[in-house]
């Protein structure tokens, strides 16, 4: 597990991080979501050591990372895949590291063939794309074999075919039983591969909930099916409700729950054939639960000539 508990980190005047506390289990990818500022990456460090927080504590399976021999045995991380030697290969990268955790040169091999490298593997860092650097990256992180792992924003580069081998790749770490931390941007992979999310904002913790848990607790509109669906726009008009047409011939209904929306269609003898509230997107939840803690917005002003 990664604990984290009471954390504070201050960098001069700015509260990074303020007395936030939550876990990461077993057998589940978490999404560590919030906006840019909000104080993940920061988070992530203190958990590494590459941090000393003023005040809280941040464990992997119960011990500080920092105090572990062998740390890349218990818990693989990938935090900037920028920070390489250039000069190095990847397989003498990857070696340099087996070899401070004692781990055999096999499982170098096998980590290069497992994140596809194995074609570029005495190639120079240096010439990779972002892409690969991230594979690179992500075999670190894996090279321990580690019940623990943890990746900040690992989707950046990567292109489709890669997006869905680390969807894949990640998804199959949780159904081991491994600890999966995830941070990213792209609401709609998140959405796609995690189970768990926590979301903070101003370094506070604002949700710690399963995702469907997240996204289901904001409705969106109700989608009703009727055969009469221009005296059931109008009924619905008159108690404040907003309809929508669909393409299909459905109705997209706010401002009235689904339950309120049967008793007026019963009421007024207007037969119902589907009546399905909808909830938010994990994007929109996301966007509602933040909206208070965004630093850097961008205006509307008129585009620059």
């Amino acid at each position: 597990m990664i604990e984290v508990s009471g954390l504070t980190m201050r960098y001069g005047d700015k509260v990074a991080v303020d007395d936030l506390t939550f876990s990461v289990k077993p057998g589940l990818v978490t999404g560590f979501l919030g906006p840019n500022g909000a104080g993940k990456s920061t988070t992530m460090r203190v958990v590494l050591g590459l941090e000393v927080p003023l005040a809280g504590k941040a464990l992997v399976n119960a011990r500080p990372y920092a105090s572990m021999s062998r740390p890349m045995r218990s818990m693989g991380a990938l935090l900037d895949a920028g920070a390489v030697h250039g000069g190095r290969s990847a397989r003498a990268h990857l070696a340099c590291l087996a070899r401070s955790n004692g781990i055999g040169r096999a499982r170098v091999a096998a980590v290069l063939e497992q994140v596809g490298l194995t074609g570029v593997a005495d190639e120079r860092i240096g010439g990779f794309s972002l892409g690969m650097r991230q594979r690179l990256g992500i075999g670190a992180a894996l090279l321990g074999d580690p019940g623990v792992l943890m990746f900040d924003e690992p989707l950046n580069g990567l292109d489709p075919e890669g997006i869905r081998w680390l969807r894949d790749l990640l998804r199959s770490l949780a159904d081991e039983g491994r600890t999966v931390l995830l941070s990213s941007h792209l609401m709609n992979e998140m959405a796609l591969t995690a189970d768990h999310v926590i979301v903070i904002g101003r370094g506070r913790l604002i949700a710690d909930t399963p995702i469907d848990a997240l996204a289901g607790h904001y409705q969106r509109d109700v989608l009703v099916r009727t055969p009469d669906p221009a005296r059931l726009t109008a009924l619905l008009d008159t108690h404040g409700a907003t309809v929508i047409p669909e393409d299909d011939g459905a109705l997209s209904v706010r401002n009235l729950d689904a339950a309120r929306i049967g008793v007026l269609a019963l009421s007024g003898g207007i037969a119902l054939a589907e009546l399905s509230p909808r909830g938010a997107s994990l994007e929109e939840a996301f966007m509602r639960l933040t909206e208070d803690s965004t630093e850097y917005r961008a205006g509307a002003g008129e585009a620059i000539r």
